[in-house]
């Protein structure tokens, strides 16, 4: 998979989610899973996380919910924490639960060229192979602090 994703279109996406899913979420705070939903919290989205093993309990301030279906309320984007042959279910309960759903988004590591297909046709974008931390901290102009030259410039320190 070679997929490219243009840095306005991440940047497009990241700018109009606010509502995010997080789908594999852990309470292990060493987890990949755990630190980029508690960074996109502390970043002021509002994150819904995922995890049967860990239904009814809590995680930065919110319940951990047993499946997509039991959020109840809209989310903007489904960030996926799970192997790419559990990718498909994932995506059908995300395309059931939410309508308004805008983006589909597999972390690093995770594809699933078929189900990305049947996101994209109901209207759905897809970024595999990405992580949204990651992928903000370099858009706007964060990992500069770490060395990494973001190719954004900003008077922030």
């Amino acid at each position: 998979m070679t997929e490219h994703y243009s840095d306005s279109h991440l940047r497009r996406i990241l700018n109009r989610t606010r509502r995010i899913a997080v789908v594999g979420v852990s309470l292990n705070e060493v987890r990949p899973s755990y630190y980029v939903a508690r960074y996109l919290s502390l970043k002021k989205f509002e994150v819904f996380p995922v995890n049967p093993a860990y239904a009814g309990q809590s995680v930065f301030g919110r319940e951990v919910h047993a499946s997509l279906s039991d959020i109840g309320e809209a989310v903007d984007m489904v960030d996926i924490f799970r192997r790419p042959e559990h990718v498909p279910e994932v995506v059908d309960e995300a395309l059931e639960a939410f309508p308004e759903l805008q983006t589909i988004w597999m972390q690093i590591g995770v594809v699933h060229e078929a189900a990305a297909e049947k996101a994209r046709a109901r209207g759905v974008d897809v970024i595999m192979n990405r992580c949204p931390k990651i992928e903000y901290q370099r858009l706007f102009g964060e990992l500069r602090m770490g060395g990494f030259n973001t190719g954004v410039i900003s008077s922030k320190l």
